[in-house]
């Protein structure tokens, strides 16, 4: 895949979450160092794209209007640290909507490959919780589970079984952001070592 692509839950991920929904643009507030690790992203040639679901919508705590002002509001702290999101997936439905698009099940990472017209294989999926991550696997993507959230209770206890077998976790978004920069450069590192490995050597004279 030649876009570098980076899924990011947004509550508890991205911003702090709420037990009573994040239902203005007031009460969206940024976890600390959420925001400058996406900008890290952008910088370093990754596309940001966020899938969350947004179930108060469907419960008529907020209208579309007032998501979409925390939404500007989150893009104008990302613009400061010259940081962008290129897309925001959302779920709008309750448990009880029995929809395709709800996490834990893969309806928003179907779209976002279809958008992209990319296999998400491989590609990381930041959240906060079990469900993010079991929707992720069902596209193939890696889990990444950010300590952070509703999973900040794992901090310091092993976690759980239950997750997907290749999870790995991080302290928070920054933490993971650090993770996987240090990634790319070490997989950057090896591939060169290894074509120099495998290029012919020749030596001058008769």
């Amino acid at each position: 895949m030649s876009t570098k692509l980076v899924i990011l839950d947004r509550d508890g991920t991205i911003n702090h979450d709420r037990d009573d929904y994040v239902k203005s643009a007031e009460e969206w507030q940024p976890l600390p160092g959420a925001i400058g690790a996406i900008a890290r992203l952008n910088h370093s040639g990754w596309h940001v794209v966020i899938a969350s679901n947004q179930s108060g919508l469907g419960r008529g705590l907020f209208d579309v209007g007032t998501l979409n002002q925390m939404h500007e509001k989150m893009n104008k702290l990302l613009a400061q640290e010259g940081g962008r999101v290129d897309a925001i997936f959302y779920c709008p439905h309750t448990p009880e909507d029995r929809c395709q698009c709800r996490k834990p099940l893969g309806g928003l990472f179907q779209q976002i490959g279809e958008r992209y017209g990319v296999d998400l294989k491989g590609v990381p999926a930041v959240g906060d919780s079990l469900r993010d991550l079991q929707a992720c696997v069902e596209h193939g993507c890696a889990p990444h589970l950010v300590l952070t959230g509703k999973s900040e209770q794992f901090r310091h206890v092993e976690l759980p079984s239950h997750f997907p077998e290749t999870t790995l976790t991080h302290k928070d978004l920054s933490a993971f952001v650090d993770w996987l920069l240090n990634h790319e450069q070490t997989q950057l590192a090896s591939k060169e070592s290894n074509a120099k490995a495998a290029s012919p050597s020749f030596r001058g004279g008769r």
